[in-house]
């Protein structure tokens, strides 16, 4: 009872399932007992470090180290894969400048164009030269957009900026990391500018899929979709999850909308299937470009989990 959603082919992606023996336990389900066996991505949340820790992505900042950074990213890269993992929610490259927002120690700093160099440096350093690899793993820019500039440095709080901080602040870094190939964008809990950012068509449609011709997808942040209904955008789960998918959020983490509400509304007419089609080939290319499609357990080995989560040349490389 417990994996009856992966068996019916309700699930397509996990996160916090880690180590080759309890992810192999999951891609085993959905390959060998769903209908279509269309493996699944495997998300975490991979900051700095996976066993082997860096220094916080705000004091690698500090270094001005590009090719420190990128190797830091790549060690992070390489242990998480090794463990079953191909997906990481990282790097955040939010723009922040309010020193009481605790996620500073995420980010790359204060200034756009440092951040930018930053943020493109350890995507390339979890992605590689070629996703398919099996020590690569898809990164993720976040949070799109606005987040670090939250009102009173208060988290999950509102972020009310005018479009030359908007254009020349906050968003450099996420046109940077585009042009760099990052795979995924996360979106925020907070609004921007009086409009949830996980609805804004604006951001996502507009900006990051049509102007900037982003083909990777979008996916929300934790619950991040019911949680407009809290902001007022939205009066239940159904108009939730219409909201955010017409606005260009692919994947639902954790809110349950998707799963619960996105068939009935298709039915009804209320969303066009074409967002849909769009939504799952999106995330569809992911998954090919990390090759589970040619293989779903290229990131499962045990020896090779063995040989390198936690070994001497990752720590002499953070060490440095």
């Amino acid at each position: 009872k417990k994996y009856e959603h992966l068996r019916s082919g309700r699930v397509g992606s996990m996160l916090t399932v880690r180590g080759v023996d309890q992810v192999r336990a999951v891609q085993d389900i959905v390959v060998n007992e769903t209908r279509l066996g269309i493996p699944l991505i495997i998300g975490f949340d991979v900051i700095h470090g996976y066993k082997t820790l860096s220094p916080i992505p705000l004091a690698e900042s500090a270094s001005w180290d590009m090719e420190a950074i990128e190797r830091s990213a790549c060690v992070a890269a390489t242990e998480a894969a090794a463990s079953g993992i191909n997906w990481t929610f990282a790097p955040m490259v939010d723009i922040s400048r309010d020193a009481r927002w605790g996620r500073v120690m995420e980010g790359g700093g204060e200034d756009p164009f440092l951040g930018s160099k930053i943020a493109v440096a350890r995507v390339k350093g979890f992605q590689g030269d070629d996703l398919s690899d099996p020590l690569t793993i898809a990164a993720t820019a976040k949070h799109f957009a606005g987040y670090g500039f939250a009102e009173a440095g208060r988290d999950y709080n509102r972020s009310d900026i005018g479009t030359v901080t908007l254009y020349n602040m906050v968003l450099p870094p996420f046109k940077a990391v585009k042009d760099a190939g990052v795979r995924t964008m996360m979106n925020g809990f907070n609004e921007l500018n009086g409009e949830p950012v996980t609805g804004s068509t604006f951001l996502m449609r507009e900006i990051l899929k049509q102007k900037w011709g982003f083909e990777g997808f979008v996916i929300s942040d934790y619950a991040s979709i019911e949680e407009m209904i809290v902001h007022g955008f939205a009066k239940d789960e159904r108009m939730a999850a219409k909201k955010a998918v017409e606005a260009g959020v692919d994947m639902d983490m954790e809110s349950y909308a998707y799963v619960n509400e996105l068939a009935g509304l298709v039915r009804a007419g209320e969303v066009d299937e074409r967002i849909i089609d769009d939504a799952v080939r999106r995330i569809l290319r992911v998954k090919f470009e990390l090759g589970l499609f040619d293989d779903p357990y290229r990131y499962l080995d045990e020896k090779r989990e063995k040989e390198l989560v936690g070994n001497p040349a990752h720590h002499d490389a953070v060490l440095d």
